[in-house]
């Protein structure tokens, strides 16, 4: 029960933020900035706050720079519109989303063209000895099979 409520206390944060965010911090370090997940202890006490921003790694660094001025004023804000007892202490983490699927996008690139030489120097490969070396083998036994019958 207390996971179950801490996933809707992370939904709910992470709508708070998102909409103290659309509305602006008034800081020019700020980016544009897409709340990605929100994670709550079981306690209810802390949450990690993951985030991507569109940009550089300077507008990444900026970002971070504002959200962690702005940490006070946005657990304020989630104070105000949450209905507990105390309010979680927020954490702001950059995450690493667009970088793994960039590099899961590159492997995979990568597994296809490895794929296509493959079947490209199969499709003219020939065989090192005979196409089929048992036929012959199996037609040999078949045969000493129904001698060894017949006597």
């Amino acid at each position: 029960m207390a996971s179950e409520r801490a996933a809707r206390l992370a939904d709910r944060i992470k709508v708070i933020i998102a909409e103290r965010l659309e509305k602006g911090l008034r800081d020019p370090r700020l980016g544009f900035v897409t709340l990605t997940d929100v994670q709550v202890t079981g306690d209810l006490q802390h949450a990690s706050v993951f985030y991507t921003v569109m940009g550089d790694e300077e507008a990444r660094a900026g970002t971070a720079a504002a959200l962690a001025s702005a940490t006070g004023f946005l657990r304020t804000e989630v104070g105000r519109n949450l209905n507990t007892r105390l309010t979680p202490t927020l954490e702001f983490i950059l995450d690493a989303i667009p970088e793994n699927a960039d590099h899961i996008s590159t492997l995979l690139r990568e597994a296809r063209e490895r794929d296509a030489d493959v079947a490209r120097l199969a499709s003219g490969a020939s065989y090192a000895g005979d196409a089929n070396p048992y036929a012959s083998d199996d037609e040999d036994a078949d045969e000493d099979d129904e001698d060894d019958a017949a006597r």
